[in-house]
């Protein structure tokens, strides 16, 4: 079993849009139950099947595949709960880690949330200037729980 160890925060200013490249990401759940997740992405040409389990803290289990992107697009298209989730990623290395950050678009267009990708639920990170609060423990923020309840329908 692969485990994922994750972080979350929010995004502050736009200063993180010069850093790198943005790559579009659709994505759809055949599962979206809160022990399990069974997600189908796309990104550019590439698609994914993701299993991943119920969260323990920052850290869950997680299994992932590759699948022919013409599978994928037929599983997003007659699937997927709806709606999709629909994003733009870019990829920005800072102090020697990766972090992916998302700009979300349709229900959940003004949302951008930064994630890091960790070894261990202590290992020590430089966070970059746009880096703002941080979001882990709120399930809000869940891509799965977007979809149920996009950010366009929370409460200021």
């Amino acid at each position: 079993m692969s485990v994922e160890i994750e972080r979350k925060f929010l995004v502050v200013g736009d200063a993180w849009k010069s850093l790198g490249t943005a790559t579009t990401l659709r994505q759809g759940y055949l599962s979206s139950h809160p022990d399990r997740v069974v997600r189908v992405r796309v990104e550019g040409q590439t698609a994914t099947l993701t299993i991943k389990g119920k969260n323990q803290g920052i850290s869950r289990g997680e299994w992932e595949y590759g699948i022919p992107l013409e599978e994928a697009n037929a599983l997003l298209s007659n699937l997927c709960e709806r709606p999709l989730i629909e994003k733009m990623r870019t990829r920005i290395t800072h102090a020697g880690m990766v972090w992916e950050v998302d700009a979300f678009s349709g229900d959940n267009a003004g949302l951008v949330v930064a994630e890091i990708e960790l070894e261990s639920e202590t290992q020590r990170f430089d966070k970059p200037d746009w880096i703002g609060a941080e979001v882990s423990d709120d399930p809000r923020y869940f891509n799965a729980n977007l979809l149920k309840h996009p950010f366009s329908k929370w409460e200021a």
